[in-house]
């Protein structure tokens, strides 16, 4: 299967994860680069610094007002595996005591534009787990 991307094309994986060789699915070994993104966000942390820095910079205890419930230690944990991951930027100002900001890097941004689409996601279709969930629950209370 060929895809094309920024007009380059290519002959690709058929399906997210298969390997190109054997057509074995790679979805759960560390190869697998969708693992790899999964493993990045998959903390509620990670969003929520994510969510939070989209207006604009902020200080650290404008994130820690902001995120009801982070520990100072998250807080810090986060903040540097997104530096690290190339999603935030922090600026250290010199003054006395130093001052320093944390933004979105244009790699966050985009990152940003798909976890809106699952905020909008649960926003829409959360209702309905939280129904599924209801409806199974009380089965299971029928069937004991």
């Amino acid at each position: 299967m060929r895809y094309e991307l920024n007009g380059a094309s290519w002959k690709g994986m058929a399906k997210m994860g298969e390997n190109s060789t054997s057509g074995k699915a790679e979805i759960s070994v560390p190869a697998c680069d969708y693992r790899r993104v999964l493993e990045m966000i998959s903390s509620k942390w990670t969003v929520l610094v994510l969510h939070a820095l989209e207006d604009g910079s902020k200080r650290y205890r404008q994130l820690e007002r902001l995120i009801e419930d982070i520990s100072q230690k998250m807080l810090t944990q986060t903040l540097r595996q997104l530096e690290r991951d190339g999603l935030v930027k922090r600026d250290i100002r010199p003054t006395v005591p130093p001052m320093v900001d944390y933004e979105l890097t244009a790699l966050g941004e985009s990152l940003l534009v798909y976890i809106r689409e699952f905020k909008t996601w649960t926003r829409l279709y959360y209702p309905l787990v939280e129904q599924a969930r209801l409806a199974y629950d009380m089965g299971k209370t029928e069937s004991e």
